[in-house]
Parts: C-alpha cells; structure tokens; sequence
C-alpha cells in the first residue's frame, strides 16, 4: 500500500508533513506539536529532581501560596479532582507535600509544601532554567521577547474562549519575563 502524502518520516514527533484535517489550522497543529514535545522534554529533566510532569505546577502554587484548601488547589489545578488526589498521595508518600484538617472547617483538608523542600525547590527551578535554555536555543533575544508576547496573546485568546472555567487561572494574565 503507497504512503499517504501525511504519512510520518522517520521519527513522526519531530517531521512529516501538514495532516490533510489539520490544514485550516497549521498553527494550532504545530502549537500542539510543540506543546507535546516540551512536555517530554521537560518529564526526562523533572524525572531527575523526582517528579513526574504536572506535579511541578502543584509545588509551584503550594510555594508561592503556601498552604491552601484541597478544593481551592484543586480549582487552582484545573485538573480533574482525582488527578490532583493522586498527585496529592505520591507528592505525600515522597515527602514533598503534608495534607493535614483545615483548623477553620475540619472537613476540609489543608495542603501544604513539607518542611525542608529547598532542595526540590531549587531544583525545580533548575529544570525551568534548563529547559528554558534548551527550547530557545538559537532564538536572539529579541526573538524570545516576541515569542513571549505572542505566547501571551494566544494564551488571552484562549483564556476568553474557555472563560477560565476549564483552568482555573486565566483571572489575570500572566507576566511573562522577557529574557
């Protein structure tokens, strides 16, 4: 049987052609191809500081917050409720997050980054700094500041469509450093 004109070279994450039903929208395609790559990328450097991608938001938020309702990160998350518990268990057992009764309303439960995570957060911020590195290479500065700003407006453009209610964190944009 011949090969389709879409059909995948060699390594089909990274090469082929256009799919014929993503013609009307090239960019969102190579949006979601690129998305899917740092992804990967970014779970091989995490996996080196002991996380598995998506967890790093979660500390991230339990770090700039501190701690906070189980709902409210859950909201905060935009994940469904037991993605964000699963998470919860093996952040837990790992020893990078205490979840313990709100003192205010002891049927909610607090969340809150564990004592002595300086290292993970050190950490974690390494991998952004690396992975930063690795996705804009070649890029003048220049180039990485408007690609932050298109970033932003696309991520507006995405946010007003969704309302926010499927994230639960488009209330504000986000401040993108240029580099």
């Amino acid at each position: 049987m011949p090969e389709s004109p879409s059909a995948p070279s060699s390594d089909p994450a990274c090469s082929g052609p256009l799919p014929t039903a993503a013609l009307g929208g090239p960019v969102s395609h190579a949006l979601s191809r690129v998305a899917r790559l740092h992804r990967i990328a970014a779970g091989r450097l995490l996996k080196e500081v002991g996380l598995f991608p998506g967890q790093e938001f979660l500390m991230m938020c339990l770090w700039d917050c501190g701690p906070v309702r189980q709902s409210e990160l859950i909201k905060a998350m935009g994940l469904d409720p037991s993605t964000v518990t699963k998470m919860l268990q093996r952040l837990e057992q790992s020893g990078h997050v205490r979840r313990s009764p709100d003192p205010t309303d002891r049927r909610a439960v607090l969340v809150a980054a564990a004592d002595g995570g300086g290292a993970l957060r050190s950490g974690v911020a390494d991998v952004w700094t690396g992975l930063e590195e690795y996705t804009l290479a070649g890029l003048t500065p220049a180039e990485r500041a408007d690609l932050a700003r298109l970033l932003a407006k696309v991520e507006g453009n995405l946010c007003a469509e969704s309302g926010g209610a499927e994230t639960g964190d488009c209330s504000e944009p986000k401040a993108v450093r240029a580099p």
